[in-house]
């Protein structure tokens, strides 16, 4: 069944060679009824993957994939398998060689990622739910890149140049809307956030945005993650509908597992990249906060946002860290910080010290032979008992910063407040009830609950300034007391109170569980301690080679 809707999708794009150039009025997918794939989820044992719709009511992916379709129509089976070996699976230094020796092309590239999206996104069988924009401009811009490179061959570029990249929609992008997966900021339009003009700087081209859990999953309670009003519900390329993606980068998560660009960004303000990037597979840094501007990214705390890279490798994850770094002005919280994150070698794990907590390794069988793997590595393993830290108030962090933070992203970035009907956090509620259904079928607890939370901007102070000092104390403790190099946790485990702390972590995959799901072990180390946790996860990377492709998106 699969090799003849594979056959039958390439079939479509072969006939459309024939076709005029305009494609205003074709038809390149056709929604389909999801009733019974809600219907099949119903008796899910895992409540947040009993799906209430898999297929957004509002997008119509014709919009998204129709400006570049007959490029990518007039792409052959043949250019397809030539370029794969030069590019699935590679990472960004060996992509630019083959760049440099004239097997490849930055269009070439490109062209390769466009392909693959709509070979399994216009399927309604394969996809993912994951692409809500692409860049009609990308093809122009990589022709760009190659004819720059061709005039000047050995001019000194950052490694991101000509790299594809995809943003989670709620990063400010010129030429498309920033949704944050709301049906209200659909005609959100912006300047690019910071992040995105660093990139753009370095020569990184923005091939497109990508779903996520609507308003970064600070909407509902209990309602599936990855999902939003504007794309649908984003699956998991490891087991469409099985698995969960992980919330909120849900879109930069999946996208990168299945090949969809070289890396992508996503935002965490307490687990959302570390959670995406374990369910799927791939790598993720969640920086120190401050390493990375948060400005022109759509908030819930400012306190706690970060932006973050995540990549199929480390390597690729320390190019993209690379290229979004720089101070702001504009973010209070901004630092720069002098440091290599690309060129860094890889050290041997022998004589790292690692804290490993005695609860994961009595309950997890893929974290205690990871455990063992590194001991018989070299690695000194100190395992611990955590203590519980009770982290009360921290909802009302986000809640009162939410409250704050939105109004002024929409009175500072958008550029349409015309359009918008919103303006505050009560009237996003108000335009929600106006079409529930459609709005918000999972309901609105976190925003109503955003209004009822009553803590002053003095208390606030308070329970931040407690809880970040709560938090170092105990992680600090844990580091300090054993002399450890990094404490070693499960997927998205402990993100909390890294969040609080201000603590970076990198999660790199691990291994699979039986059924096939993904697992990774986080590293999480102190503030601006970065380039020590890249060190140790490349080091890990090429110890394990722990990482396979979704079996379902090899072709």
């Amino acid at each position: 069944m699969k090799n003849i809707l594979i056959v039958s999708i390439l079939l479509l794009i072969l006939s459309c060679k024939e076709k005029s150039k305009n494609v205003d009025n074709q038809v390149i997918w056709k929604p389909y009824n999801d009733s019974l794939e809600v219907v099949a989820n119903a008796d899910h044992e895992i409540s947040r993957m009993q799906f209430k719709l898999v297929q957004s009511k509002v997008l119509d992916k014709n919009d998204v994939f129709l400006p570049l379709y007959n490029e990518v129509s007039e792409i052959t089976e043949l250019d397809y398998n030539k370029w794969k070996s030069y590019v699935l699976e590679q990472d960004i230094p060996r992509i630019q060689a083959h760049i440099a020796a004239g097997d490849l092309s930055y269009e070439n590239l490109v062209l390769f990622y466009l392909y693959r999206i709509y070979k399994y996104e216009l399927n309604n069988e394969t996809t993912l739910n994951t692409i809500l924009a692409l860049n009609k401009d990308v093809i122009e811009q990589a022709k760009l890149c190659d004819e720059v490179l061709a005039k000047f061959p050995e001019a000194k570029r950052h490694e991101i140049y000509g790299m594809p990249i995809l943003l989670k929609d709620n990063i400010g992008t010129q030429g498309m809307h920033t949704t944050a997966g709301a049906i209200a900021f659909m005609d959100n339009n912006t300047d690019d956030a910071f992040i995105v003009k660093q990139l753009k700087a370095h020569g990184a081209l923005i091939l497109g945005k990508v779903n996520l859990s609507e308003w970064a999953y600070f909407l509902c309670t209990g309602c599936p993650v990855g999902y939003s009003a504007v794309g649908g519900q984003t699956l998991n390329p490891y087991g469409r509908k099985i698995f969960e993606t992980g919330g909120s980068s849900a879109g930069s998560g999946t996208a990168v597992a299945a090949n969809y660009a070289v890396a992508a960004v996503g935002t965490e303000t307490s687990g959302s990249i570390l959670s995406p990037s374990s369910q799927n597979s791939i790598v993720g840094l969640k920086p120190t906060i401050g390493l990375l501007s948060r400005t022109g990214i759509v908030p819930i705390s400012s306190t706690l946002d970060t932006p973050g890279p995540m990549a199929k490798n480390v390597t690729d994850t320390a190019i993209l860290l690379s290229a979004m770094t720089g101070k702001d002005p504009a973010d209070v919280k901004s630092v720069s910080i002098d440091k290599n994150y690309i060129d860094m070698g890889v050290n041997a794990l022998s004589g790292k010290r690692f804290g490993a907590f005695k609860n994961l390794i009595d309950s997890d069988s893929i974290y205690a032979s990871t455990i063992k793997t590194l001991k018989n590595l070299g690695a000194e393993i100190v395992e611990f008992i955590p203590e519980s830290v009770n982290l009360l108030g921290f909802r009302s962090i986000l809640s009162i910063d939410m409250k704050n933070d939105l109004p002024f992203y929409i009175q500072e970035h958008v550029l349409n407040k015309d359009v918008l009907e919103v303006s505050n956090i009560p009237d996003l509620i108000n335009y929600n009830k106006q079409d529930s259904l459609i709005r918000i079928p999972y309901g609105q607890a976190l925003f109503e609950g955003i209004v009822a939370d009553t803590v002053s901007s003095e208390q606030l102070k308070v329970i931040i300034l407690e809880l970040e000092n709560k938090s170092r104390t105990h992680l600090n403790t844990i580091l300090n007391l054993n002399h450890l190099d990094a404490i070693l946790s499960v997927n998205n485990y402990y993100a909390g109170l890294a969040a609080v702390a201000k603590y970076p972590a990198l999660t790199v995959p691990m291994g699979y569980k039986r059924t096939g799901e993904p697992e990774n072990l986080t590293f999480i180390a102190k503030p601006f301690e970065e380039d020590k946790l890249l060190q140790l996860g490349i080091a890990f990377e090429k110890a394990t080679k722990a990482r396979k492709q979704p079996i379902d998106y090899i072709d």
